[in-house]
Protein backbone atom coordinates (compact mmCIF):
# COMPACT_ATOMS: atom_id res chain seq x y z
CA UNK A 1 0.00 0.00 0.00
CA UNK A 2 1.16 3.57 -0.99
CA UNK A 3 2.19 5.52 2.06
CA UNK A 4 3.13 9.42 1.99
CA UNK A 5 6.78 9.42 2.19
CA UNK A 6 9.65 12.84 1.60
CA UNK A 7 12.24 12.06 -0.35
CA UNK A 8 14.04 13.86 3.16
CA UNK A 9 12.85 13.71 6.62
CA UNK A 10 11.75 16.94 8.56
CA UNK A 11 11.78 17.77 12.00
CA UNK A 12 9.28 17.96 14.33
CA UNK A 13 10.61 21.62 15.17
CA UNK A 14 9.39 22.27 11.40
CA UNK A 15 5.28 20.76 11.72
CA UNK A 16 5.56 22.68 14.97
CA UNK A 17 5.81 26.06 12.90
CA UNK A 18 2.91 25.00 11.21
CA UNK A 19 0.70 23.78 13.33
CA UNK A 20 1.69 25.92 16.73
CA UNK A 21 1.09 24.22 20.09
CA UNK A 22 3.46 22.61 22.61
CA UNK A 23 5.96 20.35 21.68
CA UNK A 24 7.03 17.51 24.39
CA UNK A 25 10.03 15.72 23.89
CA UNK A 26 12.65 16.01 21.31
CA UNK A 27 12.22 19.04 18.80
CA UNK A 28 15.22 17.55 16.31
CA UNK A 29 12.82 13.97 15.71
CA UNK A 30 13.25 13.24 12.11
CA UNK A 31 9.28 12.54 10.07
CA UNK A 32 9.62 11.39 6.63
CA UNK A 33 6.13 10.38 6.72
CA UNK A 34 2.29 10.02 7.86
CA UNK A 35 0.05 6.90 9.06
CA UNK A 36 -1.89 6.27 11.10
CA UNK A 37 -2.68 4.55 14.66
CA UNK A 38 -3.24 1.22 12.44
CA UNK A 39 -0.07 0.91 10.79
CA UNK A 40 3.26 1.14 12.92
CA UNK A 41 5.79 3.23 11.64
CA UNK A 42 8.93 4.65 13.59
CA UNK A 43 9.25 6.99 11.11
CA UNK A 44 6.05 8.30 10.47
CA UNK A 45 4.12 11.21 11.79
CA UNK A 46 0.63 10.09 13.27
CA UNK A 47 -2.07 12.00 15.28
CA UNK A 48 -4.50 11.49 18.94
CA UNK A 49 -8.04 12.83 18.77
CA UNK A 50 -9.76 11.91 22.08
CA UNK A 51 -8.68 9.51 25.01
CA UNK A 52 -9.95 6.21 23.27
CA UNK A 53 -7.30 6.90 20.64
CA UNK A 54 -4.63 7.34 23.19
CA UNK A 55 -5.27 3.54 24.20
CA UNK A 56 -4.54 2.47 20.86
CA UNK A 57 -1.63 4.61 20.52
CA UNK A 58 0.06 2.68 23.79
CA UNK A 59 1.86 0.14 21.72
CA UNK A 60 1.92 1.31 18.23
CA UNK A 61 5.58 2.67 17.03
CA UNK A 62 5.22 6.22 15.33
CA UNK A 63 8.18 9.01 15.57
CA UNK A 64 5.97 11.52 17.27
CA UNK A 65 2.21 12.54 17.76
CA UNK A 66 -0.05 15.20 17.31
CA UNK A 67 -2.21 15.16 20.03
CA UNK A 68 -5.41 16.75 22.36
CA UNK A 69 -3.76 16.63 25.32
CA UNK A 70 -0.06 15.18 26.55
CA UNK A 71 -0.08 11.62 27.38
CA UNK A 72 2.81 11.15 30.13
CA UNK A 73 2.63 7.58 29.25
CA UNK A 74 3.86 7.19 25.62
CA UNK A 75 7.42 7.63 25.24
CA UNK A 76 7.42 9.49 22.17
CA UNK A 77 7.76 13.48 21.05
CA UNK A 78 4.50 14.65 21.11
CA UNK A 79 3.12 18.46 19.51
CA UNK A 80 -0.44 18.96 21.83
CA UNK A 81 -2.58 21.07 19.70
CA UNK A 82 -6.69 22.22 20.00
CA UNK A 83 -7.50 20.00 17.15
CA UNK A 84 -5.23 17.40 16.10
CA UNK A 85 -7.21 16.22 13.12
CA UNK A 86 -7.09 19.56 11.74
CA UNK A 87 -3.19 19.80 12.89
CA UNK A 88 -2.59 16.41 10.58
CA UNK A 89 -4.60 17.63 7.44
CA UNK A 90 -2.16 21.13 7.78
CA UNK A 91 0.67 19.12 8.13
CA UNK A 92 -0.37 16.82 5.31
CA UNK A 93 -1.45 19.88 2.91
CA UNK A 94 1.87 21.81 3.88
CA UNK A 95 4.63 18.84 3.34
CA UNK A 96 2.83 16.23 1.23
CA UNK A 97 0.54 17.77 -1.07
CA UNK A 98 3.50 18.48 -4.32
CA UNK A 99 2.15 22.02 -6.24
CA UNK A 100 1.97 20.39 -9.75
CA UNK A 101 4.25 22.77 -11.98
CA UNK A 102 2.24 24.19 -14.82
CA UNK A 103 1.92 22.76 -18.24
CA UNK A 104 0.63 25.13 -20.58
CA UNK A 105 -2.30 24.71 -22.91
CA UNK A 106 -1.77 21.13 -24.42
CA UNK A 107 -1.89 21.16 -28.35
CA UNK A 108 -5.01 18.96 -28.80
CA UNK A 109 -7.26 21.62 -27.05
CA UNK A 110 -10.24 22.64 -28.71
CA UNK A 111 -11.22 26.37 -28.63
CA UNK A 112 -14.32 28.44 -29.38
CA UNK A 113 -14.34 32.22 -30.34
CA UNK A 114 -13.21 34.55 -27.59
CA UNK A 115 -11.77 32.16 -24.92
CA UNK A 116 -9.54 33.69 -21.79
CA UNK A 117 -7.24 31.97 -20.39
CA UNK A 118 -5.58 33.21 -17.01
CA UNK A 119 -2.28 32.90 -16.30
CA UNK A 120 0.17 29.52 -15.86
CA UNK A 121 -3.12 27.35 -16.90
CA UNK A 122 -2.34 23.83 -17.08
CA UNK A 123 -4.88 22.49 -19.69
CA UNK A 124 -4.28 19.23 -20.94
CA UNK A 125 -4.92 17.32 -24.10
CA UNK A 126 -8.58 17.02 -25.67
CA UNK A 127 -10.82 19.71 -23.57
CA UNK A 128 -12.93 21.55 -24.93
CA UNK A 129 -14.10 25.02 -24.32
CA UNK A 130 -16.63 26.63 -25.98
CA UNK A 131 -17.23 30.55 -26.98
CA UNK A 132 -16.22 33.53 -24.77
CA UNK A 133 -15.12 30.84 -22.03
CA UNK A 134 -13.40 32.75 -19.54
CA UNK A 135 -10.43 30.64 -17.37
CA UNK A 136 -8.75 32.07 -14.35
CA UNK A 137 -5.18 31.77 -13.11
CA UNK A 138 -3.63 28.69 -12.44
CA UNK A 139 -6.36 26.81 -13.27
CA UNK A 140 -5.70 23.03 -14.35
CA UNK A 141 -7.99 21.39 -16.92
CA UNK A 142 -7.42 17.40 -17.18
CA UNK A 143 -8.44 15.58 -20.40
CA UNK A 144 -11.89 15.01 -21.43
CA UNK A 145 -13.52 18.04 -19.89
CA UNK A 146 -16.15 19.89 -21.77
CA UNK A 147 -16.62 23.31 -20.79
CA UNK A 148 -19.55 25.02 -22.33
CA UNK A 149 -19.86 28.38 -24.10
CA UNK A 150 -20.50 31.51 -21.80
CA UNK A 151 -19.18 29.82 -19.09
CA UNK A 152 -16.95 30.82 -15.90
CA UNK A 153 -13.65 28.65 -14.34
CA UNK A 154 -12.20 30.48 -11.43
CA UNK A 155 -8.32 31.11 -10.09
CA UNK A 156 -6.46 27.54 -8.80
CA UNK A 157 -9.56 25.63 -9.72
CA UNK A 158 -9.05 21.63 -10.27
CA UNK A 159 -11.76 20.31 -12.96
CA UNK A 160 -10.54 16.48 -13.14
CA UNK A 161 -10.64 14.13 -16.15
CA UNK A 162 -14.47 14.06 -17.82
CA UNK A 163 -15.88 16.62 -16.04
CA UNK A 164 -18.93 18.60 -18.21
CA UNK A 165 -19.45 21.78 -16.81
CA UNK A 166 -22.56 23.20 -19.39
CA UNK A 167 -23.24 26.49 -21.13
CA UNK A 168 -23.87 29.91 -19.04
CA UNK A 169 -21.91 28.21 -15.55
CA UNK A 170 -19.80 29.63 -13.52
CA UNK A 171 -17.47 28.12 -10.66
CA UNK A 172 -15.77 30.26 -8.46
CA UNK A 173 -11.92 29.85 -7.26
CA UNK A 174 -10.63 27.32 -5.46
CA UNK A 175 -13.53 24.56 -7.27
CA UNK A 176 -12.57 21.40 -6.92
CA UNK A 177 -14.47 19.10 -9.11
CA UNK A 178 -13.89 15.17 -9.49
CA UNK A 179 -14.15 12.60 -12.92
CA UNK A 180 -17.63 12.31 -14.36
CA UNK A 181 -19.30 15.47 -12.80
CA UNK A 182 -21.83 17.28 -14.65
CA UNK A 183 -22.64 20.82 -13.93
CA UNK A 184 -25.51 22.59 -15.90
CA UNK A 185 -27.66 19.64 -17.30
CA UNK A 186 -31.10 20.18 -17.70
CA UNK A 187 -33.08 20.59 -14.67
CA UNK A 188 -36.07 17.77 -14.83
CA UNK A 189 -38.89 20.28 -15.79
CA UNK A 190 -42.32 18.60 -17.86
CA UNK A 191 -45.85 19.39 -18.28
CA UNK A 192 -48.02 16.99 -19.24
CA UNK A 193 -50.90 17.77 -21.74
CA UNK A 194 -53.26 14.94 -23.10
CA UNK A 195 -50.68 12.00 -21.64
CA UNK A 196 -48.01 13.42 -23.06
CA UNK A 197 -44.77 15.36 -21.22
CA UNK A 198 -43.90 17.98 -22.94
CA UNK A 199 -40.50 19.77 -21.64
CA UNK A 200 -39.85 23.05 -19.97
CA UNK A 201 -37.15 24.92 -21.53
CA UNK A 202 -34.43 25.08 -18.79
CA UNK A 203 -32.83 28.79 -19.48
CA UNK A 204 -31.04 29.23 -16.04
CA UNK A 205 -27.24 28.38 -15.11
CA UNK A 206 -25.43 27.14 -12.26
CA UNK A 207 -23.01 28.97 -10.00
CA UNK A 208 -20.77 27.48 -7.68
CA UNK A 209 -18.90 29.61 -5.26
CA UNK A 210 -15.14 29.97 -3.94
CA UNK A 211 -13.44 26.86 -2.35
CA UNK A 212 -16.44 24.39 -3.42
CA UNK A 213 -15.56 20.26 -3.82
CA UNK A 214 -17.84 18.08 -5.85
CA UNK A 215 -17.10 14.77 -5.53
CA UNK A 216 -17.51 12.24 -8.51
CA UNK A 217 -20.45 11.98 -10.56
CA UNK A 218 -22.39 14.90 -8.77
CA UNK A 219 -25.06 16.22 -11.12
CA UNK A 220 -25.87 19.92 -10.24
CA UNK A 221 -29.03 20.82 -12.74
CA UNK A 222 -29.35 24.30 -14.21
CA UNK A 223 -31.99 26.24 -13.09
CA UNK A 224 -35.33 26.60 -15.08
CA UNK A 225 -34.94 30.13 -14.56
CA UNK A 226 -32.42 32.25 -12.54
CA UNK A 227 -29.38 29.73 -10.68
CA UNK A 228 -28.82 26.91 -9.39
CA UNK A 229 -26.58 28.26 -6.37
CA UNK A 230 -23.90 26.18 -4.41
CA UNK A 231 -22.47 28.31 -1.68
CA UNK A 232 -18.90 29.11 -0.70
CA UNK A 233 -17.00 26.34 0.93
CA UNK A 234 -20.08 23.62 0.30
CA UNK A 235 -18.28 20.10 0.04
CA UNK A 236 -20.37 17.88 -1.86
CA UNK A 237 -19.21 13.84 -1.64
CA UNK A 238 -19.91 11.80 -5.08
CA UNK A 239 -23.42 10.57 -6.50
CA UNK A 240 -25.45 13.90 -5.37
CA UNK A 241 -28.35 15.10 -7.10
CA UNK A 242 -28.97 19.10 -6.94
CA UNK A 243 -31.81 20.13 -8.79
CA UNK A 244 -32.82 22.66 -10.70
CA UNK A 245 -32.99 26.58 -8.57
CA UNK A 246 -31.89 24.54 -5.20
CA UNK A 247 -29.60 26.78 -3.20
CA UNK A 248 -27.52 25.22 -1.05
CA UNK A 249 -25.84 27.48 1.51
CA UNK A 250 -22.19 28.20 2.79
CA UNK A 251 -20.03 25.51 4.35
CA UNK A 252 -22.80 22.54 4.19
CA UNK A 253 -21.77 18.93 4.31
CA UNK A 254 -23.70 16.33 1.91
CA UNK A 255 -22.88 12.96 1.68
CA UNK A 256 -22.69 10.32 -1.34
CA UNK A 257 -26.32 9.49 -2.81
CA UNK A 258 -28.35 12.77 -1.58
CA UNK A 259 -31.42 13.83 -3.40
CA UNK A 260 -32.40 17.59 -3.12
CA UNK A 261 -35.34 18.22 -5.21
CA UNK A 262 -35.96 21.26 -7.32
CA UNK A 263 -36.23 24.61 -5.74
CA UNK A 264 -35.38 23.68 -1.77
CA UNK A 265 -33.58 26.30 0.20
CA UNK A 266 -30.83 24.76 2.78
CA UNK A 267 -29.25 27.05 5.20
CA UNK A 268 -25.68 27.74 6.14
CA UNK A 269 -23.72 25.15 7.85
CA UNK A 270 -26.02 22.41 7.14
CA UNK A 271 -24.80 18.38 7.49
CA UNK A 272 -26.24 15.53 5.31
CA UNK A 273 -26.37 11.75 5.88
CA UNK A 274 -25.76 9.60 2.84
CA UNK A 275 -28.68 8.77 0.77
CA UNK A 276 -31.19 11.41 2.41
CA UNK A 277 -33.50 12.53 -0.14
CA UNK A 278 -35.42 16.26 0.49
CA UNK A 279 -38.58 17.03 -1.44
CA UNK A 280 -39.29 19.95 -3.32
CA UNK A 281 -39.55 23.37 -2.27
CA UNK A 282 -38.49 22.95 1.76
CA UNK A 283 -37.07 25.18 3.55
CA UNK A 284 -34.18 23.86 5.81
CA UNK A 285 -32.81 26.43 8.40
CA UNK A 286 -29.51 26.85 9.19
CA UNK A 287 -27.20 24.19 11.41
CA UNK A 288 -29.51 21.72 10.91
CA UNK A 289 -28.26 18.03 10.79
CA UNK A 290 -30.20 15.30 8.75
CA UNK A 291 -29.71 11.89 9.46
CA UNK A 292 -28.67 8.88 6.54
CA UNK A 293 -31.40 7.99 5.05
CA UNK A 294 -34.08 9.81 5.95
CA UNK A 295 -36.92 11.38 3.81
CA UNK A 296 -37.58 14.89 4.16
CA UNK A 297 -41.10 16.12 3.42
CA UNK A 298 -41.65 18.84 5.24
CA UNK A 299 -39.49 22.57 6.13
CA UNK A 300 -37.18 22.41 8.97
CA UNK A 301 -36.05 25.06 11.07
CA UNK A 302 -32.53 25.84 12.25
CA UNK A 303 -30.79 23.86 14.73
CA UNK A 304 -32.70 21.04 14.28
CA UNK A 305 -30.91 17.20 14.43
CA UNK A 306 -33.85 15.06 12.53
CA UNK A 307 -33.50 11.27 11.00
CA UNK A 308 -36.37 8.86 9.62
CA UNK A 309 -38.95 8.59 7.33
CA UNK A 310 -40.66 10.55 7.48
CA UNK A 311 -37.82 12.93 9.07
CA UNK A 312 -38.92 13.77 12.86
CA UNK A 313 -36.73 14.72 15.45
CA UNK A 314 -34.00 12.12 15.53
CA UNK A 315 -34.90 11.44 19.68
CA UNK A 316 -38.33 10.09 18.58
CA UNK A 317 -36.96 8.52 15.16
CA UNK A 318 -34.62 6.29 17.28
CA UNK A 319 -37.49 5.18 19.61
CA UNK A 320 -39.52 4.23 16.68
CA UNK A 321 -36.30 2.61 15.28
CA UNK A 322 -35.74 0.84 18.60
CA UNK A 323 -39.40 -0.63 18.44
CA UNK A 324 -38.82 -2.14 15.30
CA UNK A 325 -36.68 -4.23 16.32
CA UNK A 326 -38.55 -5.54 18.85
CA UNK A 327 -41.13 -6.56 16.45
CA UNK A 328 -41.20 -10.10 16.51
CA UNK A 329 -41.21 -10.14 20.42
CA UNK A 330 -43.57 -7.87 20.58
CA UNK A 331 -45.99 -9.76 17.75
CA UNK A 332 -45.29 -12.81 19.98
CA UNK A 333 -46.78 -11.13 22.71
CA UNK A 334 -49.64 -9.99 21.01
CA UNK A 335 -50.55 -13.26 19.82
CA UNK A 336 -50.09 -14.37 23.86
CA UNK A 337 -51.89 -11.92 24.77
CA UNK A 338 -55.06 -12.81 22.21
CA UNK A 339 -54.91 -16.32 23.39
CA UNK A 340 -55.43 -15.31 26.92
CA UNK A 341 -58.28 -13.17 26.25
CA UNK A 342 -60.26 -15.58 24.16
CA UNK A 343 -59.25 -18.03 26.85
CA UNK A 344 -61.08 -15.06 29.68
CA UNK A 345 -64.00 -14.36 27.21
CA UNK A 346 -64.67 -18.09 27.20
CA UNK A 347 -64.48 -18.58 30.99
CA UNK A 348 -66.59 -15.01 31.13
CA UNK A 349 -69.49 -16.71 28.90
CA UNK A 350 -69.40 -20.01 31.28
CA UNK A 351 -69.93 -17.76 34.00
CA UNK A 352 -72.17 -15.64 32.32
CA UNK A 353 -74.32 -18.44 31.47
CA UNK A 354 -74.23 -20.08 34.91
CA UNK A 355 -75.58 -16.65 36.37
CA UNK A 356 -78.42 -16.81 33.72
CA UNK A 357 -79.77 -19.88 34.58
CA UNK A 358 -79.40 -19.20 38.12
CA UNK A 359 -81.10 -16.38 38.20
CA UNK A 360 -83.75 -18.23 36.06
CA UNK A 361 -84.16 -20.79 38.50
CA UNK A 362 -84.75 -18.08 41.42
CA UNK A 363 -87.20 -16.06 39.14
CA UNK A 364 -89.12 -19.23 38.48
CA UNK A 365 -89.12 -20.67 41.88
CA UNK A 366 -89.98 -17.36 43.23
CA UNK A 367 -93.15 -17.02 41.18
CA UNK A 368 -94.28 -20.25 42.44
CA UNK A 369 -93.75 -19.29 45.67
CA UNK A 370 -96.00 -16.13 45.11
CA UNK A 371 -98.53 -18.51 43.28
CA UNK A 372 -98.52 -20.55 46.48
CA UNK A 373 -99.12 -17.48 48.58
CA UNK A 374 -101.56 -16.05 47.04
CA UNK A 375 -103.58 -18.85 46.45
CA UNK A 376 -103.38 -19.83 50.47
CA UNK A 377 -105.01 -16.64 50.55
CA UNK A 378 -107.53 -16.52 48.32
CA UNK A 379 -108.63 -19.80 50.68
CA UNK A 380 -108.77 -17.58 53.31
CA UNK A 381 -110.53 -15.36 52.18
Amino acid sequence: MNKPQLPSPITLAQIHEVVGGTIHGDSRTPISGLTTLGEADPNALSFIANDKMSKAAATLRVAALLVHRHVADLAVPQIVVDNPMLAFARVAQTFFVRPQAPRGIAEHVMQGADVRIGTDPSIWPFVTLGDRVMIGDRVTIYPGVFVGSDSTIGDDSVLYPNVVVREGCSLGARAIVHSGTVIGADGFGYVQHQGRHHKIPQLGGVVIEDDVELGANVTVDRATFGRTLVKQGTKVDNLVQIAHNVIVGEHCILVAQVGIAGSTTIGHHVMIGGQAGLADHLTIGDQVMIAAKAGVNRSIESNQVVGGIPAMPREKALRIQGGIFQLPEMKELVRNLEQRVAILETELKKTSNRVSRSNAARSKNGSQADKKVRHQRSRGA
